[in-house]
């Protein structure tokens, strides 16, 4: 995908990962970049390094759960900027906690979000996309789509759905010229994060390194796009030893708290 001249709207964007693709983006040349989370003065922040860059930026403040918000909001940005040519699924929720001790609510807000929020939008964008005979979605699932991690079963269970969904989409619209890519980063050092029993021996990549591994992997337009030698190693042994995935999961599982440890990618 040549991203000259082109708009794109991400979610999320107002910090970690999302920002870090809008500020590549910009860096790149894109034209425009419709910015959407939940948190306005921090949107507006990313907006201004945006600009900065030249690049026009359109900040949209809104919860991706409600859904009939968003539906009004993805027909106003339509009409005011169509057509939008890229869209990237960066918002999301995790929380760390022993499956023994976890809670309803907490299954429900990782679904909402991380599901439910990408599929009312992704569903608004693809028709629209569809008409127009042309798209590329871009849906941030995880390492953890591919191998699920103890402590962490909500969300790795999501990050799965998320690369199914992918999978599926990516098959369905290629008859509408509609290219559907999964980004799938390890560990990464965000907000998100930093306050997790991290996994021993893995070191977080920077959001900068995921934002550029996003850009080459759709220049080269890549199906899916993993991002770090963790991913290709946990990968490799999945497929070919999981007797000893399985083993180094269970040494590398950190001991967590009973208190349960919430993050929240901006939503």
């Amino acid at each position: 995908m040549n991203i000259q001249g082109k708009v794109a709207l991400i979610t999320g964007a107002s910090r970690g990962i999302g920002r870090a693709i809008a500020l590549e983006l910009a860096q790149q040349g894109i034209k425009r970049l419709i910015l959407v989370a939940r948190n306005r003065k921090r949107l507006a922040e990313v907006a201004t390094e945006v600009e900065a860059m030249g690049t026009e930026a359109v900040t949209l403040a809104i919860d991706l759960t409600q859904t009939t918000e968003v539906n009004i909001a993805v027909a106003q940005l339509w009409r005011s900027y169509a057509p939008i040519h890229l869209l990237i699924n960066c918002a999301g929720v995790a929380s760390q906690k022993s499956f023994l001790r976890s809670k309803l609510p907490q299954l429900q807000e990782e679904l909402s979000v991380n599901l439910l929020g990408m599929y009312t939008l992704t569903s608004l964008m693809a028709r629209r996309m569809a008409t127009r005979g042309e798209g590329t979605i871009v849906n941030v699932s995880s390492l953890m789509g591919k191998v699920a991690a103890p402590t962490m079963a909500t969300y790795s269970a999501t990050k799965f759905a998320i690369l199914g969904f992918t999978q599926a989409l990516r098959k369905e619209l290629a008859t509408h010229n509609i290219q559907v890519v999964a980004l799938l980063p390890s560990l990464t050092d965000t907000d998100m994060v930093r306050d997790f029993n991290l996994f021993r021996w893995v070191k977080p990549i920077s959001p900068q390194r995921v934002a550029q591994a996003l850009i080459t992997g759709l220049q080269r337009d890549s199906p899916e796009i993993l991002v770090g030698w963790q991913s290709y190693l946990a990968v490799w042994c999945q497929r070919f030893a999981p007797w000893l995935l399985d083993f180094i999961l269970y040494m590398a599982t950190p001991t967590v708290p009973n208190k349960e440890i919430q993050a929240r990618q901006s939503i």
